[in-house]
């Protein structure tokens, strides 16, 4: 599918947006995403796991909503989807490679692309969810292998190893990073002796900067950008601690540590109203605040709490709260401020989120997925389903709600659900 078989006003929209990315870089992608629905990289076009859409259903059918379609043949991996430019992208294990996936909104295969080969060690499969920035598509496998493609065709515009070129090696899981651009930069996190972050330039891959090294390898983390105080940051969890990082010259802003069994740290680090929030399993949650001044930064911690130690399903930030899921059968609600548990319950039992249109979608390792309503009141579980029978391994990839419908991936299938209002 191109943009020009598109329905006319959706045309225009793609027009659009190719009209922003070519004047501001792939920065206006989030307003772009306003024009036309797009889900265009991890955790969607704000990194928040927010969806913005409205007018869906506040309740399933029993046996859940219609399911649309079904794809398969992504191969085996936690990938979860990224959508743009009325296309779907995602990562799988196949015949020994990282393969990215294209599809149409139909579940099409459209194009298939290897990156590198696949992880088949302990937790094989594929890990990062492909970037969508512009025109191209940009993504890292688990050994480090960093590619741009041409996003409608799969056509190879540049690639290089990333622990190669910065000597480092990969946690004992892979490298499970989802790349973010900022602007004409595509930021990756190889860790190791030589440095912790390094920006690429998205034309070519040539390194604009790297940070300095935190003696720390890599850990499961998608780096997030935040400004504050008149200060641009990146921010990601190592395998052993929080950083922060300048923008705009790769400085290292601070090293917090925060150490966990089998360095585990993965959660995407959340900012909001100048703060920063972190969990990891078994060491629980922390809030700090930054104190930004000069081009330096500082942080300071505000509460802890390990009512809330998410392992890798995500937390998300709505009105105020913290929803997650905990290394237990147990989803938690903290308010943000303070800490102060709200509510703790077993729901579809440990798993990931996202959020919209009021909701909680919930969906366990197990295969259960939950509609939640967003409140720190309780847990209402509202409604739930299971997803067919067949991927291979847990439920661990992330949900998505993008343009009134409901995408899970598990293993070598993709769903595609019906969630809006009649």
């Amino acid at each position: 599918m191109s943009h020009r078989s598109l329905p006319g006003l959706t045309r225009l929209a793609w027009h659009f947006v190719v009209l922003l990315v070519g004047v501001l870089g792939t920065a206006g992608l989030a307003v772009a995403a306003e024009e036309e629905p797009a889900w265009p990289q991890f955790h969607g076009p704000r990194r928040d796991n927010i969806s913005t859409e409205t007018g869906l259903l506040k309740q399933w059918p029993e046996g859940g909503p219609r399911r649309l379609w079904t794809a398969q043949g992504l191969g085996h991996g936690y990938a979860t989807v990224s959508i743009a430019g009325g296309m779907m992208y995602t990562s799988g294990n196949i015949g020994g490679k990282t393969v990215i996936t294209a599809l149409d909104l139909a579940g099409r295969t459209l194009w298939q692309v290897e990156n590198g080969k696949a992880w088949e060690e302990p937790q094989g499969g594929a890990r990062g969810t492909p970037t969508i920035g512009g025109e191209h598509l940009y993504h890292e496998n688990p050994y480090g292998d960093v590619v741009c493609l041409e996003a409608k065709t799969g056509k190879k515009v540049w690639g290089l190893s990333l622990l190669e070129r910065f000597p480092s090696k990969p946690p004992t899981w892979g490298l499970a990073e989802s790349l973010l651009m900022d602007g004409d930069r595509v930021i990756c996190c190889p860790g190791g002796s030589e440095t912790a972050v390094v920006a690429l330039d998205k034309r070519d891959g040539r390194t604009l900067w790297k940070s300095p090294s935190t003696g720390d390898l890599a850990g499961y983390a998608s780096p997030t950008l935040a400004e504050h105080q008149g200060l641009r940051m990146i921010m990601t969890l190592t395998s052993k601690a929080l950083i922060g990082v300048n923008a705009d010259t790769g400085d290292l802003l601070w090293r917090f540590e925060h150490v966990t069994p089998f360095d585990e740290n993965i959660l995407m680090p959340l900012f909001h109203d100048g703060h920063v929030f972190v969990c990891t399993r078994t060491t629980g949650s922390v809030l700090l605040r930054i104190d930004a001044s000069g081009g330096k930064a500082s942080v300071t911690p505000v509460w802890r709490s390990t009512d809330l130690d998410n392992q890798h399903g995500g937390v998300v930030l709505v009105d105020g709260y913290l929803y997650g899921s905990c290394l237990g059968p147990r989803w938690v609600c903290l308010e943000w401020k303070t800490g102060r548990t709200m509510y703790d319950a077993p729901g579809v039992g440990k798993g990931s989120v996202t959020y919209a249109d009021g909701m909680l979608y919930t969906l366990g390792e197990q295969g259960r997925m939950g509609l939640v309503k967003a409140t720190p009141a309780g847990h209402d579980l509202v409604s739930e389903f299971r997803i067919p029978k067949g991927g291979e391994g847990p439920s661990w990839a992330h949900p998505v709600v993008c343009e009134g419908r409901l995408y899970i991936r598990h293993g070598d299938f993709l769903y595609a659900y019906e969630i809006r209002l009649p």
